[in-house]
């Protein structure tokens, strides 16, 4: 299965670190160092009943924080359509995978939406990454759309 990767760690290398705080303000939690988020395709899980699933983990180049909160969105549309709509959602407190491309099951966050049909659907998953105690960017990564045989 094809990655998101390249994108992600590009927009990651340029994130900078907080700005000091100014006299009378609040010091910033530390800045995010390098990491980047990234996913699996959706696709129907293996088990009964047909299900759509995706998994979202992060990847630490560097930088602090040791844990981090992934959320990840299972978004569908018909074909050719332009709105996108969320139909499941799911979050876990997770270490950082130790490869960009892939992460073991325990490290992961998983979302699944049980198929109502099988009939073919573009899906995507969005991946948000919120390390804890550490300030972050808001960007989220997006997976490659994909056609899937799971209606909703």
């Amino acid at each position: 299965m094809k990655k998101i990767a390249t994108a992600t760690l590009c927009a990651a290398l340029l994130m900078g670190a907080a700005a000091p705080a100014s006299a009378g303000e609040q010091a910033p939690r530390p800045g995010p160092g390098v990491y980047a988020s990234n996913g699996d395709h959706v696709h129907v899980s293996s088990t009964k009943p047909a299900t759509a699933s995706g998994h979202g983990w992060w990847f630490k180049v560097k930088g602090p924080g040791s844990k981090a909160k992934v959320t990840i969105w299972l978004q569908t549309r018909k074909k050719g359509a332009k709105k996108w709509h969320t139909v499941a959602k799911g979050s876990k407190i997770v270490k950082p995978s130790k490869k960009l491309n892939k992460a073991p099951s325990t490290w992961r966050a998983n979302a699944r939406k049980k198929c109502a049909n099988r009939q073919v659907r573009e899906w995507r998953s969005v991946i948000d990454t919120d390390i804890i105690g550490v300030a972050d960017s808001p960007e989220k990564a997006v997976t490659k759309v994909r056609p899937v045989k799971c209606g909703v």
